[in-house]
């Protein structure tokens, strides 16, 4: 895995950082991104260059079009080199019924959640298959398979993430490259706390009271999934041991599609 690169979109914190710092740690290049300004990740890129001992770059791009993600692949190759390993990871989500849903942020989250992802692998797969190796993988999320209410565009595009894994699968057989889909339950985020914290002054609750509410009715551990059970797994998929694996949905949730 050393002296390959690896480009981690919506890592500036949360899943996606702790993928790409294990992916660092397995001796990977990694590129963060993000929507923030370069400033206000400094500190936590310097930390994460210091503690892997190489050179890490912070790009920030906005993937809601597809310049922005041509961009973004064109930075990284020229910064660090050719992506080996892509992971789709950004995504936006909006909380509003059907009927009253923005027509603007359902068009944001069909092109950051899905068209981002559509060309990002387009743009990295050609360098993928000139080397003969590389790993793509889509985070789509227990309701990329359930439907739940208020969230349509959640749900619409983490379903069609799906298919998209399975397409380029099935266009790369046999050519060293693999495309998988991790599929994780609830995983304590920035975004989850903001939620935890809603239901604490909403309801006048204590923490542990809050997350189990939070909780309810999703994974039957009644606990958050780690992040760092999920990076593991993706390095695992880097290996020759997953060589074989490909088009697949893996889950990590506690069970919760199993009940």
């Amino acid at each position: 895995m050393k002296g390959k690169t690896a480009l981690v979109t919506g890592s500036s914190h949360g899943l996606g950082f702790a993928m790409a710092d294990a992916l660092a740690r397995a001796g990977y290049h990694v590129v963060l991104h993000g929507l923030e300004p370069s400033s206000d990740v400094e500190s936590a890129r310097a930390a994460f260059e210091a503690r892997h001992g190489q050179q890490t770059h912070y790009l920030q791009a906005d993937l809601a079009g597809a310049r922005a993600v041509e961009q973004l692949v064109f930075d990284t190759i020229q910064r660090v080199g050719p992506i080996d390993v892509l992971i789709n990871n950004a995504v936006v989500r909006h909380f509003a019924p059907i009927e009253s849903f923005p027509a603007d942020m359902w068009d944001r989250a069909l092109a950051v959640n899905l068209s981002a992802a559509f060309h990002a692998i387009r743009l990295a797969l050609p360098g993928m298959r000139e080397r003969g190796w590389g790993r793509i993988f889509n985070m789509t999320s227990v309701y990329g398979v359930r439907g739940t209410a208020n969230r349509v565009d959640y749900v619409t595009t983490k379903s069609a993430l799906l298919g998209l894994t399975r397409a380029v699968a099935a266009e790369t057989m046999g050519q060293g490259i693999t495309c998988n889909a991790i599929c994780p339950g609830a995983v304590h985020t920035p975004t989850s706390e903001d939620r935890i914290q809603s239901l604490m002054e909403a309801r006048g609750l204590d923490r542990e009271p809050a997350i189990k509410a939070f909780l309810a009715g999703k994974q039957p551990t009644g606990r958050f999934v780690e992040a760092a059970h999920i990076a593991e797994l993706v390095v695992f998929m880097c290996g020759a041991a997953a060589g074989e694996i490909t088009g697949a949905m893996l889950p990590l949730e506690g069970g919760w599609l199993a009940t």
